[in-house]
């Protein structure tokens, strides 16, 4: 799908923040592990974080395809920034979708301007990807509902304001799933946020575990205002997350094989240039032809999202395929660089560090496969 002139203007910006203000200082904040507060700031005044808000609320609202190569020019240069706005779009498109005009109204604006910047909690410290053994509750209390459990690996935890939470509101649904719902959540009293959880790579952008300690929320707190829709609405979520995540790993891939092949041209061996030895540009040749095939994936993904169609296959395939191609590309950067591409004065050792986080995230990629597995035999019974 060709992008609209408009959204294609929106792209190139993007790829110029990234050329002209991210890449020069990102060593500044990911060494240290130091929250990258202006480059959020400047991310808010470009309307980075209201992508996916209608136009009627302040967004930008551009098409899914677009939100995609968005993503991938942010995790090209620093995957923590394309981080910062993962859940809060996912957030974002919950509530555009499944949302009441009230909570359009409330949060929308607000979040289209990043003002209020939203997380989604799904993972327990005990369930993993494993939704289903999720213990996380809330209760009816006469006025609103009571929360209590913990959520563990919740990027932006601490500079939310909005928490997107997946609970149990009715503990007696079999299967578990059925009796879900998603809560819109404000932190306030009730709710710990612990410190940041230190991470191999992800850095810049926190981590944290949260824990209800029988949290009050109100009873318009619900998405949708009917309780127990929790989890087909946080499932159509996850199609807009998952081709996220398929877009951080394009980013990272991609940084992975513009360096090696920048480095295979200025780097010389035997008296040539080191991509004329076969090995090292057979190397490169697959580095590109795998980056081109996750890029397929996930823009045919984006379009059948951006088309209504049901997306959970095609958005776990581009997760799966570009996460473990993003993985492989910065190993083989690495390989391409020899010795220095263990050195911290070389970007690829970051991108070998950022990499994983796209495979585990989102969903591991071995319950992935499960996902494609089940929704492949779903669509082809015999």
């Amino acid at each position: 799908m060709k992008l609209s002139p408009d959204e294609q203007q929106m792209v190139a910006l993007v790829s110029e923040f990234v050329d002209e203000r991210v890449r020069p200082r990102v060593r500044e904040f990911e060494e240290d592990d130091i929250y990258p507060a202006e480059f959020i700031d400047e991310m808010k005044k470009l309307g980075f974080f209201g992508l996916l808000a209608p136009a009627e609320h302040g967004g930008v609202d551009v098409s899914t395809a677009c939100f995609s190569q968005i993503t991938e020019q942010l995790a090209r240069g620093w995957m923590s920034l394309a981080g910062a706005i993962g859940g809060h779009s996912v957030i974002t498109y919950l509530i555009k979708t499944f949302g009441t005009p009230e909570q359009r109204e409330r949060y929308l604006p607000a979040m289209a301007d990043g003002t209020i910047r939203a997380t989604m909690a799904l993972t327990e410290p005990s369930g993993g990807s494993d939704l289903q053994a999720m213990r996380t509750h809330a209760v009816p209390d006469g006025e609103g509902w009571s929360i209590t459990g913990s959520k563990t690996w919740i990027s932006n935890a601490a500079h939310s304001g909005l928490i997107g939470l997946l609970c149990i509101t009715d503990r007696e649904a079999k299967p578990a799933h059925r009796g879900m719902s998603v809560l819109l959540v404000e932190p306030g009293d009730g709710l710990t946020i612990s410190k940041k959880l230190p991470k191999l790579g992800y850095r810049g952008v926190e981590a944290c575990e949260l824990v209800f300690d029988s949290m009050h929320v109100p009873a318009d707190a619900v998405l949708g205002g009917t309780p127990h829709q929790g989890w087909s609405q946080m499932m159509r979520g996850l199609e807009v997350g998952r081709i996220q995540v398929a877009s951080r790993a394009l980013g990272v891939g991609q940084a992975s094989l513009d360096a090696a092949v920048r480095y295979a041209q200025e780097r010389e061996s035997f008296g040539k240039p080191i991509w004329k030895h076969q090995s090292v540009g057979n190397l490169l040749a697959d580095m590109a032809t795998k980056m081109q095939a996750a890029r397929l994936l996930t823009l045919d993904a984006a379009e059948r999202l951006d088309a209504g169609d049901r997306t959970d296959m095609e958005a776990g395939m581009a997760k799966l395929f570009a996460s473990e191609t993003a993985m492989q590309v910065a190993l083989d950067a690495i390989r391409v660089h020899g010795g220095y591409g263990y050195s911290k004065e070389f970007d690829v050792e970051r991108y070998f560090r950022d990499a994983p986080l796209m495979i585990v995230g989102e969903g591991t990629n071995e319950v992935q496969r499960n996902v494609i597995a089940a929704q492949l035999i779903a669509r082809n019974k015999i």
